[in-house]
């Protein structure tokens, strides 16, 4: 784990990256417009938004690679294989369980630049895109605080890491596929995980960034997976995406209220509450779940059978709250890609299930919904807490049937 000091470090300058993105300070491409003078520049300003576009990515995505000295690129650029494609994992397992380099082995230009290609790739909504990633980023530094301060090790999910099955079975899971030569250790207390910081995420390119060939980038760590991938200029996949988060809300220093899912968590109970009870009781799902089911390692692991209650038999409201219910997730992507995937869920809106598990408060352990489009898939689940015990935290991620990992790889 960081010592207290880095940790410190990474959370103001995450802070700082923040603040500039949510104050439209993002320093361009084509230069800064600050005639002040004043040589007391923060690293912060070095965040750059670049053209909203592949082209930009890929530009980008250089300027970072430019940052980086051959060893630390030798960690960065990695082949597009689908063996480094799956390496991803909901856990802070740190290099075990996913290809890169972590935000907390490089300096603060690099950490800027690197975070310039997530604020360049990412949705600008309020609420998404790299806002979101910032959140879970303080979420994880928060986690980090509580577990220095009670003096415990608890950087493990519940029971190991392992996804939730049907009927509250067990199943390969979070752990997900490791990147070559890479194992799990510390199994279920979470002994040498990496523990909780901002530090601990994680930057992969998969192929080389370019608007004309195959490529993902690839970014995560505790509680987040980023995986987008562009193929001859085009977003070709935003998915999957996986986002989690403990605690599901906190109290900063200043007193602000961070709740990063809980536009997720609205939203799907907008689309739960809006049915009758006969809906209710045809959409509920027979089986238990205590993580999500398609999660990391569960790539083309979707049920055989669409299970729940079909969206063609709501109303035209309902039908909206639906595809309401899915956008937070989509939102992830650049907004142009985000237009084009919701447009095809809609498209397929009729042939989309709904299903719930539990109760439909969203407040329990296994608590969960999910939909499951002939493209679409989006799960949330509500789990008991690994660091603050007494409370719950959400599991969720998004799938498409064809477009994961750019639908260029086979899943059986």
């Amino acid at each position: 784990m960081t010592s207290n000091l880095s940790a410190r470090r990474w959370h103001l300058l995450l802070r700082a990256g923040a603040s500039v993105v949510l104050a439209l300070g993002v320093v361009t491409a084509c230069g800064s417009n600050d005639d002040s003078g004043d040589d007391s520049s923060t690293t912060a300003a070095t965040v750059k938004s670049y053209d909203k576009s592949v082209a930009g990515v890929v530009e980008a995505s250089e300027a970072f690679l430019a940052t980086l000295d051959d060893t630390e690129k030798t960690s960065v650029q990695l082949a597009f294989t689908q063996a480094n494609v799956i390496a991803w994992s909901n856990l802070p397992c740190g290099a075990t369980c996913r290809p890169g380099i972590a935000l907390s082995a490089l300096d603060d230009d690099q950490v800027a630049a690197a975070k310039s290609v997530l604020v360049t790739a990412l949705g600008t909504g309020a609420g998404t895109g790299y806002d979101r990633v910032s959140e879970i980023f303080l979420a994880d530094d928060y986690l980090g605080s509580v577990q220095a301060s009670s003096g415990t090790d608890t950087s493990a999910d519940p029971g190991g890491g392992m996804s939730g099955a049907p009927d509250g079975g067990m199943s390969g899971g979070p752990g997900g596929a490791m990147p070559s030569g890479g194992s799990m250790s510390g199994g279920s207390s979470g002994g040498g995980l990496g523990g909780y910081s901002s530090g601990n995420y994680y930057m992969a390119f998969l192929g080389t960034p370019s608007t004309t060939d195959a490529w993902q980038l690839h970014f995560g760590g505790h509680h987040l997976a980023v995986n987008l991938t562009y193929k001859a200029g085009a977003v070709e996949g935003a998915s999957p995406f996986f986002v989690g988060v403990e605690p599901t809300s906190w109290s900063d220093a200043i007193g602000a209220t961070h709740q990063p899912l809980q536009d997720m968590k609205a939203a799907m109970l907008a689309m739960t509450t809006s049915l009758s009870t006969a809906e209710q009781t045809k959409a509920k799902l027979s089986q238990s779940f205590s993580d999500v089911l398609v999660g990391p390692g569960e790539d083309g692991q979707f049920p055989a059978k669409k299970l729940g209650l079909a969206a063609s038999a709501l109303t035209a409201a309902q039908k909206k709250l639906v595809l309401a219910a899915i956008k937070p997730w989509v939102a992830n992507a650049d907004d142009a890609t985000a237009t084009s995937l919701m447009s095809t869920y809609e498209s397929e809106i009729d042939k989309t299930y709904i299903g719930w598990s539990g109760t439909t408060g969203l407040t329990k352990h296994a608590d969960y919904v999910r939909i499951d489009g002939p493209s679409v898939w989006v799960e949330f689940v509500c789990q008991n807490g690994v660091v603050l015990q007494d409370q719950i935290h959400y599991h969720t991620v998004y799938r498409d049937h064809t477009r994961d990992y750019g639908g260029e790889f086979t899943f059986s």
